[in-house]
């Protein structure tokens, strides 16, 4: 097991011992108290600051989960808090943006849109329907409006319990306050929005009014309707932030003939966003291990003593856009055809306070406009005005989904991959992620479940799509609008009829389409027009992200028939460059046959680079930088894109393509020359990322890019310090299999717990992912005990 030296030890023992303030401490099982306590919990820390909190009801579980959170992330959750407020312009002023990390200190700014905190507070008020949302919860079970209760009270109870003692970044500011249950209900729906409403997040302020002010319409748009800008922001939002792996492997192919689970989420290394390490337990209800996310209290990806699960980012879209035919009478544009009958879209008014130069604060107002499709949006660069004849809205299913709770719940509570999807078929509750998992009995499963815009592939063909790049369709017809399937919520899929595989070998996902699957049994659909579009293409090359992830796994089964933990380890950690396999066997003879010395000189370092992206590969810089412009060579490859061997083709550098090659490469070495980048610098030197004062080396490649299965994407290109700090990447690694006793599981948090630089927490782990160092994660009680870092609390009130 991987754990802290002795006097890191003592220092967490210590700094646990001063964080329990008006709690009871002891070793043992959570005692009875002595009157009755509408909350009681334990809260146990053992290696990494890794809580497991343990309750006999979801309030106090909530309860409990909060104060650990606050411990180690209260600065960050706190201005995550002000943000869903809409409150940002008044603690910050209107013309800021989300605070962006700077040096040891937490980030707050969202990775899924980018608006200062005049836009960012009028989004949250006017976007979210927090009366709807309200209402869903109460209609809802009443577990997971228990976990949002007890958090909300847990987290108060810590601004309590520390006031006056927290943490620099937020010492004495007067935007953390306590919260309520409505923003917590807002805290959890930001989340579900990441893929749908965020990406339209500007072009819903843009659409909101000023009220009171003349309203005049344009009979026409200005330009034609050109979505090439909204493909450009969805392609760097699927392609450069969202990302992630997972493989499981069934008990055809483990040793021990359990399932094996490899879960590698790349996801945000700052801002509320990031992920949290927890263990949360109801005896005899719910006992799952892994990370939440950004407060939301359960388990997001993680393990029972049954399954193991991760997600990845689907390629499927979240959500469709509306023309609307508006009638020529309304002057407003405020009134709408549908199905020949006039309709009157309903408005929203909000506002915000704003503070002025002189530290007092103003008002000001907008309304927002909806129609029963969704929310009016604007995005004049696109085409996309609104007009006297013509609106566009935004159909997002996640604008008011308040199941996640409920499914990851679902999820951590079910004993076999089979129970997982039949909760999955139940609750339709996972707002962008796939699902792959691997359960004791050696059974593996991939499921697109998200939730997905019921729209068939005849609507894409029949005359109702307008636009494909903006997902547009005609929205003054019903038979142009969402369908609907038994059991499902209104107009979206039910994964019954969404892809799924289950396979005792094995399935993996990197976040190309379901199609790819398994190489073996390529997932095409039913007849005659397969899966809706809005599921992914089929039959299109791969990323080389997803083309390694099976590369690499059929090269190990090619050397051994049955794999182990350790294999699935060594997969995560493999680091191979996908890219640099491909191109340098023609690269290389090429190069060296040149005169230019320069060129030669690079070349060397390239036949000598392991082809790695390791911490002590020399030549994985240069090649960054080669490829990051030679990917862009068109016509580039030898052999073409064969949709029957995706994962092996394209490959091979075709000869027309090899001068601009050798120039991409002379460039390259030009570029480190001038920065004072020895060209076989090895990357640990200069892929860092710096923690108080300490510039930790960090392997790992830019995955899509260059084809590593490891994807870290830094702040920074390369500087003359090198690339300096991360910004995506990989986040919570995970491995986990099963033996007669429950889960064995190693994994790490690539960030760490905390976001405080004094925190124990703060850079441990970031140290273990460096030396690919895997923790053990205790999951029965003996062995939570028994970890060398143990200490517990107990909460009541």
């Amino acid at each position: 097991m991987f754990g802290p030296t002795l006097p890191l030890r003592i220092l967490l023992a210590s700094a646990l011992a001063l964080s329990l303030g008006a709690c009871s401490s002891d070793d043992d099982d959570m005692p009875p108290a002595q009157t009755a306590s509408r909350i009681q919990v334990e809260v146990a820390r053992t290696t990494h600051g890794v809580p497991h909190v343990r309750a006999e009801n979801f309030r106090s579980l909530g309860y409990g989960l909060a104060y650990a959170y606050a411990q180690d992330n209260v600065c960050m959750f706190a201005d995550s808090v002000v943000t869903v407020r809409g409150e940002r312009s008044m603690f910050f002023g209107p013309d800021a943006r989300p605070r962006q990390r700077m040096g040891d200190e937490y980030g707050g700014g969202s990775g899924f849109m980018d608006l200062n905190n005049e836009e960012s507070d009028f989004f949250f008020k006017g976007y979210l329907d927090l009366e709807q949302l309200r209402a869903n919860y109460t209609a809802g079970s009443a577990e997971p409006r228990d976990l949002l209760e007890g958090f909300v009270e847990g987290y108060n109870r810590y601004l309590k319990d520390y006031a006056g003692k927290l943490p620099a970044a937020c010492a004495d500011a007067k935007w953390v306050r306590p919260m309520s249950f409505d923003d917590m209900v807002l805290v959890v729906a930001e989340k579900a929005l990441h893929a749908s409403g965020q990406a339209f997040a500007k072009d819903f302020v843009a659409a909101g009014r000023t009220p009171g002010a003349v309203v005049s319409l344009a009979k026409l748009a200005p330009r034609k309707i050109d979505a090439s800008t909204l493909v450009a922001q969805l392609d760097k939002m699927n392609k450069q932030g969202f990302g992630s792996n997972a493989l499981a492997v069934g008990k055809d192919l483990s040793s021990n003939g359990r399932g094996l689970l490899l879960g590698n989420p790349h996801y945000p290394w700052t801002t509320a966003d990031r992920f949290y390490q927890a263990h949360l337990t109801v005896p005899g209800r719910y006992d799952a291990m892994g990370v939440i996310i950004g407060g939301v209290p359960a388990v997001v990806i993680g393990f029972n003593k049954d399954v193991a699960w991760s997600h990845t980012v689907t390629f499927a879209y979240h959500f469709t856009t509306f023309r609307l035919a508006l009638d020529a009478g309304d002057a407003t544009g405020t009134t709408y055809l549908y199905d020949g009958e006039r309709r009157k879209m309903t408005s929203k008014t909000v506002s915000i306070d704003v503070l002025q130069a002189d530290g007092t604060t103003a008002k000001r107002e907008k309304t927002f406009w909806f129609s029963h499709q969704g929310a009016v949006i604007s995005r004049p660069a696109a085409g996309m005005t609104w007009t006297s004849t013509a609106a566009y809205v935004l159909a997002d299913p996640n604008r008011n989904n308040t199941r996640m709770i409920d499914q990851w719940l679902g999820i951590g509570t079910a004993g076999s991959v089979r129970a997982l999807k039949d909760s999955l078929d139940k609750v339709v509750g996972l707002p962008w992620v796939n699902t792959v998992a691997a359960d004791r009995e050696g059974n593996t499963l991939y499921a697109d479940a998200s939730v997905v815009p019921h729209m068939d592939a005849n609507k894409f063909v029949n005359g109702c799509l307008l636009l494909q790049a903006a997902l547009l369709f005609d929205g003054s017809k019903s038979s142009c609008g969402w369908g609907q399937d038994a059991g499902a919520p209104s107009g979206i899929y039910s994964p019954v009829r969404a892809p799924w595989m289950m396979r005792t070998d094995y399935v993996g996902n990197s976040n190309d389409a379901y199609w790819l699957t398994n190489p073996k049994s390529l997932l095409v659909g039913p007849a005659p027009l397969g899966y809706s579009p809005l599921y992914g293409r089929t039959g299109i090359e791969q990323s080389l992200r997803t083309r390694m992830g099976f590369r690499q796994l059929e090269d190990l089964l090619a050397q051994k028939s049955k794999l182990t933990l350790a294999d699935m380890q060594a997969l995560a950690f493999s680091n191979r460059v996908y890219a640099a396999e491909l191109v340098l066997p023609e690269l290389l003879p090429a190069c060296a046959a040149s005169t230019d010395t320069l060129l030669r000189q690079a070349c060397n370092v390239l036949q000598a680079w392991d082809r790695r992206a390791n911490v002590d590969s020399r030549g994985e810089v240069l090649f960054r930088e080669f490829w990051s412009t030679a990917s862009a060579i068109p016509n580039k490859w030898a052999v073409a894109f064969n949709p029957a061997d995706p994962v092996n083709t394209p490959y091979g550098v075709a000869p027309s393509a090899m001068p601009a090659m050798l120039t991409a490469l002379r460039g390259a070495a030009q570029k480190l020359q001038a920065l004072g980048v020895p060209l076989d610098g090895p990357l640990g030197d200069w892929q860092v990322e710096p923690r108080n004062g300490v510039r930790i080396p960090i392997h790992g490649g830019n995955g899509n890019q260059e084809g590593t299965y490891s994807s870290i994407t830094m702040r920074t290109g390369l500087t003359s310090s090198g690339y300096v700090g991360v910004h995506w990447g990989q986040s919570y690694i995970q491995t986990v299999t099963f033996d007669d006793q429950g889960p064995v599981a190693q994994a790490m948090l690539t960030y760490g717990q905390s976001t405080d630089p004094k925190s124990p927490w703060y850079a441990d782990q970031t140290l273990a992912y460096s030396r690919k160092q895997w923790p053990v994660l205790p999951f029965a009680a003996d062995k939570i005990k028994a970890d060398p870092a143990y200490s517990t609390m107990t909460l009541r009130e």
